[in-house]
């Protein structure tokens, strides 16, 4: 059973006051105004203007893969072309480093997921986080690419997955996993069995618990670099943390999600006078 969570506070009155401006509300705060007799929907699609921009033309300028000269579609990403510290990179002539330790603190999450028509991306509800020197940066989502954006010494892997981060100051830090074909991985398979396959609205499966920390290497040997969002407006704002070691999945799920993005990396950019750091 699927539910329209729009429809559904627009038929109640109690809710109308969200309804006016539910950009503003926390999806905790907001699941727990719903009255339990609906979760027993399978799932729910949700409507929040934050997301419904994602999937529109009205409040962005489009872009996409095929064209990938980003810095000429609009002002506001000038800094695709004319930035210094752009990403990805290839992952070569690299510094050892004794780094410190990147502090994981992930718990089991609900599934939340969207095809916002650049990939496929799962939202995150609850208190996850990382420490990275000592500055908590908070879990937004997670996504994926194909082939992996990050390369190792021209070396790509067939897909990469983003651990997006953020902190009270507005930087972001971005764990990057890579993906090579192996074994099938169980975990993954519960994000691909409900990915939509069109552009989509964010959908919430109460009935689907997964582990985001499964989608984590368990070696912790680590490339760094200060870089930017690999998409527009490509924003210099981001610390890289790339695990060396890859995970698994299977050529069928690689084949799934190529045949939903065919491509959806941007090339590498030129590293200029960045260090890249690895573990000793």
């Amino acid at each position: 059973m699927e539910i329209d969570i729009t429809l559904f506070i627009m038929k109640n009155s109690q809710h109308n006051h969200l309804f006016k401006d539910l950009g503003s509300v926390d999806r905790r705060s907001f699941l727990a105004t719903i009255p339990l007799a609906l979760m027993s929907a399978r799932n729910f699609i949700f409507n929040f203007p934050s997301l419904t921009a994602a999937i529109t033309k009205n409040n962005a300028h489009e872009w996409d893969y095929e064209n990938r000269e980003w810095g000429d579609i609009s002002q506001e990403y000038q800094v695709c072309k004319m930035g210094k510290q752009q990403s990805p990179i290839d992952l070569n002539s690299t510094i050892k480093s004794e780094l410190k330790p990147v502090e994981i603190h992930y718990q089991d999450i609900q599934l939340s997921v969207i095809n916002n028509s650049h990939t496929i991306q799962v939202n995150n509800q609850l208190e996850n986080f990382i420490i990275l020197d000592d500055h908590k940066f908070d879990l937004l989502q997670f996504h994926f690419h194909h082939p992996s954006e990050h390369s190792v010494s021209g070396k790509n892997y067939p897909m990469e997955i983003h651990f997006v981060h953020k902190n009270e100051d507005g930087n972001l830090a971005v764990l990057a996993v890579f993906l090579q074909e192996g074994r099938e991985n169980k975990t993954l398979q519960q994000i691909w069995d409900v990915m939509p396959s069109q552009k989509s609205l964010e959908k919430y499966f109460f009935d689907i618990s997964i582990s985001p920390f499964q989608l984590l290497p368990k070696e912790s040997e680590i490339y760094r670099y200060f870089g930017s969002l690999t998409t527009p407006p490509c924003s210099e704002i981001v610390n890289w943390i790339v695990f060396k070691e890859p995970l698994e999945i299977s050529s069928a799920q690689f084949q799934q999600f190529q045949n939903i993005f065919p491509n959806n990396a941007r090339q590498t950019q030129p590293i200029n006078r960045r260090s890249i750091l690895t573990s000793i």
